[in-house]
């Protein structure tokens, strides 16, 4: 997401990284660049003027810290502006390498241990919020809470029938009344029918009109009183920019907003303008939907979300990515992968693991690696990985234990099998091999990457 503005914001940092000299034109070059940037972006001009004014006055004026160059210190000021746009609130930051905390007061923060916790969705038509719903329901079910969705939504056709198609692909219950028109009604009712269910959170979907309509305003005002909810998170299409601002106050008022989630991020030159505003509301930005897969939502921490637009990586988020997912070889798995002695089903693990975690979001967390390979270069690698994974998921025991025995006919009869070309499978064979020797001259050296399969 937001290639452009990482590009540009690059870009610009490269104006510092090989000067020779810092002075007060390179600076004032710099400033126009991240100005030009965040414009396009739809960032508010005022909030741009603030950044670079501030950017300019400190490069100029301060000292850097004891250990820290001129050239890290304008990046580390750059870095803090950026996250304080985007809600961070904590000190200045003095140094990019060590692992910042936001201090944000996080989505589970809310949640009190030994009851029922209820969440309100609330956001305009055509905002994602029943995708949201079934969003979080997956992102709590991997934090370990049992979760239980009531669809509330009366006014959209076929909002329940979505709600509970998307939900059931991750095992989680619904409660909805196709015959009920009354909102509020429904949310008591399905309050009452998970009360003795021994859960630990319950989400309810509510319709969404248009922010000025007072039918809307006032039933979310109604349904609020009624559920009591611990969270009220707020679903805002990332497309509108700027215009977020104007849409989280009006909900505020209608039910206090505790968080906000902004989707569609994945293809859009306003999410800058969206993200900022929705930080201006005061409501803390808690997630973020980056794509259409029910797993692309994530936690929103601001300092993270820079490191990633100024290339700096997102080592925090990769392992955190790796640890949902369990990314744990066995021990003879490892030791073979140690000896240089890797299978063809080793081989095949790897492929799994890249494509569960995402191979974009997986190199886009890598410092020194974030931001080298470019997109079209991503999609190529993606799908010759699909590729492979059927080509493996079409060889015997005796093919995958020893990939030697291959010949013609075998090499015909797994084309057949995956629908592949047989120059396919060569190239499967050569890549496999390739990577064993890799491990087999690197053993003992490299381990984080051999940990994620890559080599």
């Amino acid at each position: 997401m937001f290639e452009k503005l990482r590009d540009d914001l690059r870009g610009a940092l490269n104006k510092i990284v090989k000067a020779s000299d810092i002075n007060e034109e390179l600076i004032d070059s710099l400033c126009r660049d991240i100005q030009r940037a965040l414009l396009m972006s739809d960032v508010k001009v005022t909030l741009v003027k603030s950044i670079t004014d501030t950017l300019k006055e400190r490069a100029l004026k301060e000292q850097p810290p004891k250990g820290l160059s001129r050239k890290d210190h304008i990046v580390t000021i750059l870095y803090g502006e950026l996250a304080k746009m985007l809600g961070y609130s904590g000190e200045v930051i003095q140094s990019i390498d060590k692992t910042q905390e936001d201090g944000q007061t996080v989505a589970t923060s809310f949640f009190k241990p030994g009851k029922q916790n209820v969440v309100l969705m609330l956001g305009i038509q055509g905002s994602g919020k029943t995708t949201v719903a079934a969003k979080l329901s997956r992102w709590l079910t991997k934090h370990g809470y049992r979760v239980g969705v009531v669809g509330a939504d009366t006014w959209r056709p076929g909002a329940l029938t979505q709600l509970k198609m998307n939900c059931s692909k991750i095992n989680v219950e619904v409660y909805g009344e196709e015959a009920n028109k009354d909102a509020v009604a429904i949310a008591k009712n399905g309050l009452g029918y998970f009360k003795d269910q021994n859960l630990d959170v319950v989400i309810i979907d509510t319709a969404g009109r248009h922010k000025e309509e007072e039918g809307l305003l006032q039933e979310m005002n109604d349904m609020y009183k009624a559920a009591t909810p611990e969270l009220v998170l707020l679903v805002i299409d990332g497309t509108i920019g700027q215009g977020a601002f104007k849409q989280a106050e009006a909900f505020h008022k209608a039910a206090p907003v505790g968080g906000i989630v902004l989707t569609k991020l994945d293809g859009t030159a306003k999410g800058g303008g969206a993200l900022a505003a929705s930080a201006a509301t005061g409501a803390k930005v808690m997630f973020i939907g980056t794509g259409e897969r029910i797993d692309d939502l994530e936690q929103f921490s601001p300092t993270r979300f820079v490191g990633r637009l100024l290339g700096m990586g997102d080592i925090k988020a990769l392992l955190e990515m790796a640890k949902s997912l369990e990314v744990q070889a066995d021990e003879e798995s490892v030791n073979r992968l140690m000896r240089g002695k890797m299978t063809i089903e080793d081989f095949y693990s790897q492929l799994e693991s890249a494509n569960k975690m995402g191979l974009k979001n997986m190199l886009d967390s890598l410092p020194g690696i974030s931001g080298m390979v470019k997109e079209d270069q991503i999609d190529a690698m993606q799908v010759r990985m699909e590729k492979w994974r059927f080509i493996i998921q079409s060889m015997t025991k005796e093919e995958k234990r020893d990939p030697d025995v291959m010949n013609e006919a075998r090499r015909k009869r797994i084309a057949r099998g995956c629908g592949q070309p047989e120059s396919e499978i060569k190239a499967m064979i050569k890549h496999y091999n390739d990577s064993k020797d890799f491990m087999k001259h690197n053993k003992g050296r490299g381990g984080f990457f051999r940990k994620f399969g890559i080599g």
